[in-house]
């Protein structure tokens, strides 16, 4: 403008405009363009700092274009969910996320107009409609999803800075002893006693049970060898998949107790052939929760077990008894098919009966200790004095 105020300098120029404010224009390092300065500024003063701080940022390789994060934010999450090497259950689970839980209230905004107070806004939002385990899950997705807009440089920081919000407390589940775990599975349909047994003294979970076959299980060894979970998508198709982990993968040892019922449970349920599922529908199909969980409330009504105790939580039994039963965090993190320490550490910390045992311990090591030493001199006014 003819009647601006110009200023020039080596690195860039302020210029006053007719308002009065302040105006920063700098060369683009890229391209090389003139940019001007997104925002005006109150005086000179402002607008020189302005222009000292873009400078810096160019130096320090840590300047972003700031028509960058101009771009949709719904386009840029479809094409970063688009561009992830999923699992195509851990796919359904994302685009399930993305299209309840995110777009619905982010997705006509830019990248750049998610600001933390509109993330804030938004997860207060979505806790007053869902369940806090959805919203952490949305928000973990969320994170990753402008992590990597932070990566491409069309933010310079990720918006997502919610303490705490990536995580929650999970509710302590029920624990069944093992005489009603017992008395469940005498209650179930004989079809279904192996399952329950093999559930609780395995802790194996429920794909990886619907997945075994004939030749995964070792009898005379009393070992069960995961190598497969099955998946069901929302359009209710089954498939087999690898575990999430190398950890999934992993031998684990059965009891000898339950041992006659796993015989039984082969002669009367299984087919002959080594590829045989171990556990099917009452129709012959694949074993579904949907074709299962009747059958299990029915059997917890059946032996007094009022609590909402699911069939997920006979896992809870089992690694607590091989808690209680002296097993190792490593130990409990092979058998639970984990590959980080958090879960087992958990059963160690529940295991207090075991806590209990080792505390035993200790007190015999002190009286024995104590045992072979003279005992102490009385002291204080107890202590006689000679006549």
């Amino acid at each position: 403008m003819a009647n601006a105020k110009g200023n020039r300098r080596r690195f860039g120029s302020v210029r006053q405009l007719p308002s009065g404010r302040w105006q920063v224009r700098y060369r683009d390092p890229a391209t090389g363009q003139l940019r001007t300065a997104e925002e005006t500024f109150p005086t000179k003063t402002d607008a020189d700092l302005a222009l000292v701080q873009i400078e810096a940022d160019i130096s320090r390789n840590q300047w972003t274009d700031p028509d960058a994060g101009k771009v949709s934010f719904e386009d840029f999450a479809t094409g970063w969910l688009k561009d992830r090497k999923l699992e195509e259950s851990t796919r359904e689970r994302y685009e399930t996320v993305l299209r309840l839980h995110i777009l619905p209230t982010l997705g006509t905004a830019t990248v750049e107009e998610i600001t933390p107070p509109r993330v804030r806004a938004w997860r207060t939002g979505l806790l007053a409609e869902t369940g806090e385990p959805t919203v952490v899950k949305a928000y973990q997705m969320l994170r990753a999803i402008l992590n990597t807009a932070v990566d491409d440089e069309l933010i310079r920081r990720n918006p997502c800075r919610i303490k705490g919000a990536d995580a929650y407390e999970v509710p302590e589940r029920p624990v069944l002893t093992v005489p009603e775990v017992y008395a469940v599975a005498a209650a179930i349909s004989l079809r279904w006693r192996a399952l329950v047994l093999l559930t609780a003294f395995t802790t194996l979970r429920f794909g990886e049970l619907a997945a075994l076959r004939r030749r995964d299980i070792d009898l005379e060894a009393r070992v069960v060898r995961v190598k497969r979970q099955q998946a069901e998508l929302n359009s209710g198709r089954l498939f087999d998949k690898a575990p999430k982990s190398r950890a999934g993968f992993r031998p684990v040892a059965f009891p000898v107790e339950i041992l006659p019922d796993l015989v039984d449970h082969l002669e009367c349920f299984v087919g002959k052939k080594p590829n045989a599922h171990v556990f099917i529908g009452p129709r012959g199909g694949k074993l579904r929760r949907s074709n299962f969980r009747d059958d299990w409330l029915e059997a917890r009504a059946r032996a007094g077990i009022t609590e909402d105790v699911h069939f997920h939580d006979l896992r809870h039994t089992g690694n607590t008894l091989a808690s209680q039963s002296g097993a190792s965090t490593r130990e409990l993190m092979t058998r639970m098919g984990h590959s980080t320490t958090r879960a087992a550490l958990i059963y160690q910390h529940m295991a207090s009966e075991r806590d209990r045992v080792i505390a035993d311990h200790m007190g015999a090591a002190v009286r024995k200790a104590l045992d072979k030493q003279d005992p102490p001199a009385a002291s204080g006014t107890d202590v006689a004095q000679p006549d």
